[in-house]
């Protein structure tokens, strides 16, 4: 019994250190933001986005993940759906450069190594911080000083990922991200031209394709002796 434990130990032990299957690649699509400027659709990327992301296959069900993004945003009154916010013609420009770190969890078993599970949905759940700019100032009229800072954001998402072509698999994904600032759009109550009256925080969403290497052991989890 004892030499039957011991086994257990060292090949699960085994299968940690060099046992899973590790992912490399990029992710490429558009992206877009939710606010008091322009349209209010959660899914309506409108700006070429992108980033660079690794993951570690921790088992057949949940993938940690780590990932890069470069995040351009902008938002148009003139393409509301709203007569006020047309006549307003209010519009914005700003970058957001992101980290996150989370997990997919897989809703079918996603072995890379085998031949019958190569596909799954999953959904996705990360902690973001991210930079952007914002208005610090208005020395004089519209001309704005601007800064740079640093937030958090609580980002999830859904996605299907399947192996595509020896080492390479692919990924199509949403991610949502909702952050506790109300500025991406540059709007602020301590600048009268820019206080246009909204409270709820912004949001602003990812969507598109990650193409992704495979490479690491294949990945062994033990059932039992």
């Amino acid at each position: 019994m004892k030499n039957s434990i011991l086994l257990l130990i060292v090949i699960n032990f085994s299968c940690i250190l060099h046992g899973q299957v590790y992912e490399a690649g990029i992710f490429l699509g558009g992206s877009n933001y939710i606010g008091d400027i322009g349209r209010t659709n959660y899914i309506y990327p409108n700006k070429f986005a992108g980033g660079l992301i690794f993951k570690y296959n921790w088992n057949p069900r949940i993938a940690l993940r780590a990932t890069y993004s470069y995040l351009p945003i902008e938002a148009s009154d003139l393409e509301a759906d709203t007569d006020f916010k047309i006549s307003r013609g209010l519009q914005f420009k700003n970058t957001i450069h992101e980290l996150a770190l989370g997990l997919e969890y897989n809703f079918y078993e996603y072995d890379l190594s085998s031949d019958d599970k190569t596909w799954t949905p999953y959904i996705l759940l990360e902690l973001a911080a991210f930079n952007y700019n914002y208005v610090v100032s208005e020395p004089i009229p519209n001309q704005f000083t601007y800064d740079s800072k640093n937030a958090f954001a609580i980002p999830f998402g859904f996605g299907i990922k399947s192996k595509l072509i020896g080492d390479l698999a692919i990924a199509f994904e949403t991610k949502f991200r909702y952050i506790f600032n109300d500025d991406l759009d540059y709007t602020t109550p301590a600048i009268p031209r820019l206080n246009i009256g909204g409270t709820n925080s912004d949001w602003y969403v990812f969507t598109g394709v990650s193409f992704l290497y495979t490479f690491g052991r294949p990945a062994c989890y033990t059932k039992g002796l």
